[in-house]
């Protein structure tokens, strides 16, 4: 979450980026102002050329005068709008923009502690909030700001006493807005936290349904929505208080200055010493000030809102990478070295989750390049937790996992794809064509390297019998792939991605065992020579390694290839005896 300081400077930011169309936003409201003054004191004037027994002549030339500077008020105010509509159309698509790039930068680990309901609430309820406020509360705001100081500029200007009283009525509406300020940064931040909330629970038991089926966990998350959204009430009761109190106050406020003027003005101009002109004019300038006042005041709540949302927007700018550290708390990426050569090397590395116990229990483990090991053992035991390790997803508590003499956390992006990449069952396919969802992994690559890279995971056959092969449209509105033919895509971006390291985390669960085990020698085949690591379920995978490791309540039991395990015979030795003895995996 962004602090005042970081949502300033981030505004600042903004305007800067388009600083002429700022200038241009605030000369027409100021120009639209200006003409809008000359209302009150050219009626003023009629009122005194009349009492003063002047002709038609004189009213008439100060009519046309006021009916010309209504004229111009209108055209420089809807000017004034326009640029600011522009304004904050392109300002938001900056916003947009760095969000997205934010996001996508951002560590998987930060982004599973997040949750995904939290994030996509960021990027379109709090992004479409300050989007509003760019186009239509910003521009707004500052034209009223600008009418509201001229209007009163013009008071004291006519009668600096008068002004004095004017700005004295105001004194209730200073006090309530102080009061609401206190308070509604904290209430909208609260509010856009449960709406997160809420959003995360939906999220994760429409993803999860047949599990919450499967386990009869019905009421146990419904229980869980009806709290988070009985949160999500209360936080939104609460900022209704605030503004059912704020309103009310500055609603009986407006009346204030008027009447003050008023009843100063009548006492002063019924001892002669003000031209009843004088009181008119500055009764209708305060009277025109309430309006202004009145818009900036509901944009100064709406401001309360949006800047909530601008805060949680904002919190995804790496501030902490600027001070030294990594948003997960890792090392800084700046400045690290490149690693030395490809092997690979786990040291008293230990690991536990923020809200579970202790995983990884001191693994030492030294990964030769080119070699495939794989990695078995009981549900719980801790393969899948090492996999994220190895491929830089999170950082041990205690030890370390380095490639080539550098931390794999510490690497940026860019350098980490082409060192290690985890493949996981969780697969994506995105909205757009085949070649589209491969090229995400190497955008320059050929059709021939794509087609290449299908053929080795066993993909080509299918996307060849799309409607336009790799130019086919999948996801929403295109051609359907199952779980099996998502793996594969996914399998091919690896293909290209062409790391030195592969992290196979049950890359190949969603497919027949006949097509996993055609993939995973199609994919040996390919990435021969490379450091392949197999988090396997399927004990035909450690039986092709040249190495296994067996893992046991966090802790590396068993290391050493398949003939000298099974020779041992100890835990590996006793799942593959049980694996080999079902006629189903024979």
């Amino acid at each position: 979450m962004a602090g005042p300081a970081g949502v300033r400077r981030a505004a600042a930011r903004l305007v800067r980026a388009d600083g002429r169309a700022f200038t241009v936003v605030l000369v027409a409201n100021a120009l639209a102002a200006a003409a809008g003054l000359a209302g009150p004191w050219l009626l003023g004037r009629i009122i005194d050329e009349v009492r003063a027994g002047s002709g038609t002549g004189a009213v008439d030339r100060l009519a046309a005068s006021l009916l010309v500077c209504a004229a111009a008020q209108l055209l420089l105010a809807r000017w004034a709008r326009y640029a600011g509509h522009r304004f904050g159309e392109r300002t938001l698509a900056r916003v947009r923009e760095q969000f997205v790039g934010r996001a996508l930068e951002l560590p998987a680990s930060v982004v599973e502690r997040a949750g995904t309901g939290d994030l996509t609430t960021r990027g379109t309820a709090d992004v479409a909030a300050v989007g509003t406020t760019l186009r239509d509360a910003g521009p707004e705001l500052l034209v009223c700001t600008v009418q509201a100081l001229f209007v009163l500029g013009a008071v004291f200007v006519i009668d600096p006493l008068l002004g004095a009283v004017g700005v004295l009525g105001l004194t209730p509406i200073w006090c309530a807005l102080r009061w609401y300020l206190r308070r509604a940064r904290a209430g909208y931040l609260a509010e856009g936290a449960a709406g997160s909330e809420v959003a995360e629970i939906l999220a994760a038991t429409a993803s999860g349904a047949r599990t919450v089926e499967a386990f009869g966990l019905q009421e146990a998350r419904v229980g869980a929505s009806r709290t988070a959204l009985e949160v999500s009430r209360r936080a939104r009761f609460h900022t209704l208080y605030l503004r059912s109190v704020f309103f009310p106050v500055i609603e009986v406020s407006y009346a204030l200055p008027v009447a003050g003027v008023l009843l100063l003005g009548g006492a002063l101009h019924a001892r002669g010493a003000m031209s009843l002109g004088t009181v008119v004019a500055a009764a209708l300038y305060l009277r025109q000030f309430t309006e202004p006042l009145d818009m900036i005041l509901v944009r100064v709540e709406q401001l309360q809102s949006s800047g909530a949302s601008f805060a949680r927007v904002e919190g995804l700018a790496p501030d902490p990478r600027r001070d030294g550290a990594e948003p997960d708390g890792t090392a800084p990426r700046a400045g690290v070295p490149a690693p030395a050569d490809d092997r690979i090397d786990v040291t008293g590395v230990r690991y536990a989750y923020e809200r579970g116990g202790e995983v990884l229990r001191g693994v030492d483990l030294t990964l030769r390049p080119g070699e495939r090991l794989a990695v078995v053992g009981p549900s719980g035991a801790g393969k899948t937790t090492l996999s994220r390790l190895l491929a830089g997803v999170d950082a041990p508590t205690a030890g370390s996992v380095t490639v080539g003499g550098v931390p794999v956390a510490a690497l940026g992006p860019e350098v980490l794809r082409r060192q290690v990449v985890l493949v996981t069952q969780e697969h994506h396919v995105f909205i757009g064509t085949v070649r589209d969802n491969l090229l995400i992994a190497e955008p320059g690559a050929s059709d021939e390297r794509v087609w290449a890279a299908l053929a080795a995971v066993g993909a080509a056959g299918w996307v060849r019998e799309l409607p336009g092969g790799l130019d086919a449209e999948l996801g929403a509105g295109g051609c359907r792939t199952d779980g099996s033919q998502a793996q594969q895509l996914a399998l091919a971006r690896v293909v290209l991605a062409d790391p030195h390291t592969l992290i196979l985390d049950e890359a190949t669960a969603l497919l027949d065992p006949t097509t996993a085990r055609h993939t995973e020698r199609a994919l040996a085949a390919v990435l021969r020579g490379r450091t392949v690591i197999a988090i396997a379920h399927r004990l035909h995978t450690a039986h092709d390694a040249d190495r296994v490791a067996v893992m046991e309540d966090g802790r590396l039991t068993e290391l050493g290839t398949h003939e000298e395990l099974v020779r041992a015979g100890g835990a590996y030795a006793a799942l593959w005896a049980t694996w080999h003895g079902e006629p189903s995996e024979a």
